[in-house]
């Protein structure tokens, strides 16, 4: 494969892309004051954009709505979350890399511990944003999902190994480990290593899932029969507490799937 040097960005493109963020941030400073003092239903369009010193229709060209607009990084951030799937080497544990992946979204909230804080309340307060923000982290769970499921080979396929029910409980326990680690992150006002702290939860996590999705395999060819009553073909269901830790989360769904091998 011919090697092709990397080609910095033209000067204009990165001013341009300079500019465009130092809107959405001032746009999505704005709005979170605003919501603050006034009341989120109080608070206009108009007014927020007024706030940043932009006109009403530059608002929309970075926004569709005024919930969004504290929100000014997600697209972003699935852009490269995206990017480190695609640029993941082939002999990468597909399960490490979407935990790579996951670790963007952090690093997303970590950057500004203030602001994430201060965000963090306003959800807590206002259903809107808080349905906004559960409609922001399905996409992540959809694309850790999609990745996982690329990896599984159904010709590969044997009794409690490489399921795709597997992937998808796996990339689901990346994104509630992120979320657990982040909630606890921002109670504490933001304070701590939270990148340490997620990468404990992914600790138990690919003890649980780490078998699996590819990796180690027999290929078809040498791989023993399996008797077909050893084949499960139930869907099982965990069941865990609204406030338990990741790694109950994780034991919980390992005993799903155990007793639905029996």
């Amino acid at each position: 494969m011919q090697y092709v040097p990397h080609m910095s960005q033209p000067r204009s493109t990165a001013r341009t892309t300079a500019q465009r963020h130092r809107v959405r941030q001032d746009l999505a400073t704005a709005a979170m004051h605003l919501f603050s003092t006034k009341g989120y239903e109080a608070t206009t369009v108009d007014e927020i954009a007024a706030a940043a010193g932009v006109a009403r229709r530059t608002f929309f060209r970075h926004f569709r709505s005024k919930e969004e607009a504290i929100f000014p990084d997600h697209d972003d951030t699935l852009v490269r979350v995206q990017a480190v799937l695609d640029s993941a080497e082939p002999g990468e544990h597909p399960l490490d890399t979407v935990c790579r992946g996951i670790t963007e979204v952090l690093r997303m909230y970590a950057e500004s511990p203030e602001v994430s804080v201060e965000r963090y309340r306003l959800t807590r307060e206002v259903p809107a944003l808080r349905e906004h923000e559960i409609a922001s982290v399905a996409r992540y769970d959809r694309l850790f999902t999609r990745y996982l499921l690329g990896h599984f080979d159904e010709a590969a396929h044997r009794a409690g190994d490489d399921d795709p029910l597997l992937a998808e409980v796996a990339a689901s326990a990346v994104v509630a480990a992120h979320n657990h680690v982040l909630r606890r992150w921002l109670r504490a006002g933001g304070k701590g290593d939270v990148e340490a702290q997620l990468n404990h939860a992914f600790d138990v996590i690919r003890e649980t899932f780490g078998t699996g999705m590819g990796v180690g395999r027999a290929t078809p060819a040498t791989a023993a029969p399996v008797p077909q009553e050893d084949r499960p073909g139930a869907v099982v269901v965990a069941v865990a507490r609204t406030d338990a830790s990741p790694t109950e989360v994780l034991r919980a769904v390992e005993k799903a799937l155990e007793s639905g091998l029996d």
